[in-house]
């Protein structure tokens, strides 16, 4: 396996275990320290990251099978929209246990790592369109 393909399922499966640990200090750290609107953006941080890093498993292995640039695209934009989406909720919904300011910073982070998303799926989806078809 080559090193690129190395790393970005070692990274993705951190971001996997990492979406399981916050999970769980969300349903027992939290769940009696903020109120209930954030814990369920929490959760929902939580749920994106752990469909994200999912997917970016599955891309990386279109990258080891295809060889083909655009699934590494996908996958860094992927990560990228992890870190922006679920970061910015995880950050926003526990600001009042950790005093972190930047709201004015923070919020636009989250739309903008959704939109990363879409865009990673747009380019899984044109690079799988426009890939060779081989023999039947």
């Amino acid at each position: 396996m080559n090193k690129k393909c190395k790393n970005l399922l070692v990274v993705f499966s951190l971001m996997a275990m990492l979406a399981v640990i916050l999970g769980a200090f969300g349903a027992h750290g939290l769940k009696s320290r903020i109120p209930e609107a954030s814990l369920t953006s929490f959760r929902t941080g939580v749920q994106y990251q752990f469909y994200h890093s999912l997917a970016g498993i599955i891309i990386t292995l279109c990258l080891y099978l295809f060889k083909h640039n655009g699934f590494y695209r996908s996958a860094q934009l992927i990560f990228a929209g992890i870190i922006l989406f679920s970061g910015s909720i995880y950050l926003l919904t526990t600001q009042s246990l950790t005093n972190i300011g930047f709201t004015s910073i923070l919020g636009p982070l989250t739309p903008m790592g959704g939109l990363l998303f879409i865009l990673a799926w747009g380019i899984f989806i044109f690079t799988l369109i426009k890939m060779p078809q081989g023999e039947e």
